[in-house]
């Protein structure tokens, strides 16, 4: 199967368990309150163990010395989607809503709709590629995103939350004791999915509720959002132009010419960053907008109508990179 195809086929598949998610909350088997703890279970506790006993699996010496480039990856995606919206936040919107704007165009789903999707393509290596991606959105998002978000205002309280952030702390961990302990993989079975270890088990069988945890999570939360206003807005159709178009093509067009220029990325690394630049606006991105002041019924539209559409954008993207080699 093409791997094209392949993406389509679990974007959809992805979508119809956001479709649950969604119709669970609006038929109140999910709640706002359950709705929010699940979404803390999977970021302080699901996601911390995936990313735990991956770094175990998947990293040493020599693969965390050839993909030491990978978090700057995740940063530059959301740095270059930034700049790409710069130019166009007066054309689109009012001065007052410029922060979310911009905040909404850089800040894509680079986690929870990518992973089920890498692991599917190219398996362990795709999922670490993710993973140490995670690790420089993260500290690009709670440093450029907010302070952007918040109209150049520094945020001390952000920096104390990018450094107790459970995801980092553990990836920390993770890569630090698979660099001092020799051939941490032996501890799981070939394809990853078990360990001799109890602990690691117990570890294993957490993180594998990441993925679908955090699909059922998306969908409630967007069916927790207010769309009373469905008029479609300057400010909305220049997201989803910037968001799903223009700033994946810039992103590609910027790898493309690296690879021109003698800095070709190796294959896995070079179509996850392209997943991930042509990923919707992330889930996240309206809690962000609530906490820091920002347009949360902008966000909330923005957030539903690029999920939407991009079921279809994303694998026509995928489609067309790998139709020209790119």
């Amino acid at each position: 199967m093409a791997d094209w195809l392949t993406v389509l086929l679990i974007i959809g598949a992805m979508f119809m368990v956001i479709v649950v998610g969604w119709e669970a909350r609006r038929r109140a088997l999910l709640t706002a309150e359950t709705t929010s703890t699940l979404s803390r279970l999977v970021v302080d506790l699901t996601i911390p163990a995936l990313v735990f006993t991956q770094m175990l699996r998947t990293v040493d010496g020599p693969a965390l010395r050839t993909n030491w480039y990978v978090p700057l990856l995740g940063a530059g995606i959301i740095a270059v989607s930034l700049a790409v919206a710069l130019p166009f936040a007066s054309l689109f919107t009012p001065r007052a809503s410029r922060p979310t704007f911009l905040f909404l165009i850089a800040v894509a789903n680079w986690i929870y709709l990518p992973l089920p999707i890498v692991e599917a393509l190219y398996g362990a290596e795709g999922v670490r590629a993710v993973l140490l991606m995670n690790v420089g959105a993260q500290l690009v998002l709670w440093t450029l995103g907010v302070w952007t978000l918040r109209g150049g205002k520094p945020d001390l309280e952000s920096l104390k939350n990018l450094a107790l952030n459970p995801g980092l702390i553990a990836t920390a961990i993770g890569i630090a004791l698979a660099l001092l302990v020799p051939n941490t993989a032996s501890w799981f079975t070939s394809d990853g999915a078990k360990s001799a270890n109890p602990v690691l088990m117990a570890m294993l069988m957490v993180g594998s509720l990441t993925i679908p945890l955090s699909l059922l999570v998306t969908g409630a939360q967007l069916g927790g959002l207010d769309l009373s206003d469905h008029r479609p807005s300057p400010a909305l159709n220049g997201v989803v132009l910037l968001r799903l178009l223009l700033a994946p093509a810039v992103v590609i067009g910027l790898v493309w010419l690296a690879g021109m220029l003698g800095l070709a990325l190796p294959t896995v690394p070079r179509m996850v960053t392209y997943l991930i630049a042509s990923m919707p606006v992330a889930i996240s991105c309206s809690i962000f907008t609530e906490r820091f002041g920002g347009d949360t019924p902008l966000a909330a539209r923005a957030i539903f109508l690029t999920t939407l559409l991009s079921i279809a954008t994303v694998p026509a993207i995928f489609f067309l990179v790998t139709r020209w080699n790119m």
